[in-house]
């Protein structure tokens, strides 16, 4: 059921947001019988800016759900030896070309997993329904307090929460849990660029400039992603549009007959770049995955693929437990022993990218830049650069579909 009126008071589960991990997440559950709620604080999934990187691991779920078809007409393959990358990054074009890597918009992506949860009798994705805190009884949290789309504060109780809320997880702030957090040096500023049927090849897919900016196509126009120095986001804009303009059109020139389309900086939204993850993922009653477990950086586009694999790991482990009422902490704790090792493996491997784009994020001006030591050792090495391919297109993430949710093809 995909409906926003006659809220339910109770459930199986309750899940808070429908980004990638509670979609997924809620398809799952939803093949296996249990009754899933999804709330999604917007009425729809239109927004720009989110990651869209889809990596072999999820399209292997895609296939395994019987997806494939629905998925297909929005994939772009994303060609790594067609970017228009400086020195620094060339090594990674002499890895082995990482298989079935491609973009999707996310809007796209999930509407495809609403449409196909809403075929499933026990699933309920009430939009524009945002959850507000925890019910928590006897230290237990047995489900949310949420917002309606009529602005009425509503209850459902629930077996079990979970929260795939964000990197700004409000869940997670009710319940007091702070994330251990890691440096990073970047914030990104996202901005669209028209897009010429006459553009080079060169524009088209996603690129990579210098690891100063990030060229998505998005068919009749570009989603720029422009690197700027941690929290110096109103000092670079203090500079005004034309700065702007100039360093865009120094990076990729081929956008310098259009920076103009570029009104003004109201056009250029922040995304404030965070690296963390939660100590313990769980309390009683409640899980938290995705980017309330774990906020990832940009760098390497792995976090979407991380997310889901989350959710793929946590339905294999609950929905058993979950069908026979026998669910407890001990379950929770093995979602988080699951996962605990990619998402680390993961962050380590963008803490390192990080430190090279701190360098370069240094220099003002937009030259090419010798590739580090530890750049240079990886692209000398065939094994490493197998094993950095490996890490970064989800080899060490992939987790297998539940027998339960996969489907045949019609």
């Amino acid at each position: 059921m995909n409906d926003t009126s006659a809220a339910p008071t109770s459930t199986t589960c309750v899940i808070a947001g429908g980004g990638p991990a509670g979609m997924v997440l809620g398809l799952l559950l939803a093949r296996a019988g249990i009754a899933v709620t999804v709330m999604e604080k917007h009425a729809d999934f239109l927004r720009d800016f989110r990651g869209d990187t889809v990596h072999q691991s999820t399209r292997r779920l895609i296939s395994d759900l019987g997806l494939s078809e629905q998925l297909e007409p929005f994939f772009r393959p994303l060609d790594l030896d067609r970017r228009p990358a400086g020195r620094a990054a060339r090594w990674m074009n002499r890895r082995p070309q990482p298989p079935s890597i491609g973009v999707v918009p996310q809007w796209d992506f999930l509407e495809m997993l609403a449409r196909a949860a809403a075929d499933e009798p026990s699933f309920r994705l009430l939009r524009r329904t945002e959850v507000v805190g925890p019910i928590r009884e006897q230290g237990r949290v047995t489900g949310v307090r949420y917002r309606g789309p009529d602005g009425v504060i509503r209850e459902i109780s629930a077996a079990l929460t979970v929260a795939c809320d964000g990197r700004w997880s409000p869940l997670r702030s009710a319940l007091d849990l702070r994330p251990r957090s890691f440096d990073v040096p970047m914030d990104v500023w996202w901005f669209r660029l028209p897009r010429y049927p006459d553009d080079p090849a060169e524009l088209s897919g996603v690129s990579h400039v210098g690891h100063r900016c990030a060229i998505v196509d998005r068919g009749d126009y570009y989603q720029i992603g422009y690197l700027i120095p941690k929290g110096h986001d109103a000092e670079l804009r203090a500079r005004g549009i034309e700065a702007l303009r100039r360093d865009i059109a120094a990076l990729v020139p081929g956008l310098a007959d259009r920076v103009a389309e570029l009104g003004s900086l109201d056009d250029v939204k922040l995304l404030d770049v965070q690296l963390n993850r939660l100590r313990r993922w769980y309390r009683d009653g409640i899980l938290f995955i995705g980017d309330a477990a774990h906020a990832m950086s940009p760098a390497g586009g792995i976090g979407v693929n991380l997310a889901i694999g989350d959710a793929v790991a946590a339905a294999r482990i609950i929905a058993a437990p979950l069908h026979e009422g026998t669910l407890s902490s001990r379950h929770l704790a093995r979602v988080q022993l699951r996962r605990t090792l990619p998402t680390v493996l993961t962050q380590s491997v963008q803490r390192l990218m990080h430190r090279r784009l701190r360098e370069l994020l240094a220099t003002p001006e937009p030259a090419e830049r010798r590739p580090s030591r530890l750049m240079s050792w990886i692209g000398r090495s065939a094994p490493l650069r197998a094993v950095a391919g490996f890490v970064i297109t989800g080899g060490p993430f992939s987790e297998r579909t539940p027998d339960f949710a996969r489907r045949s093809p019609p």
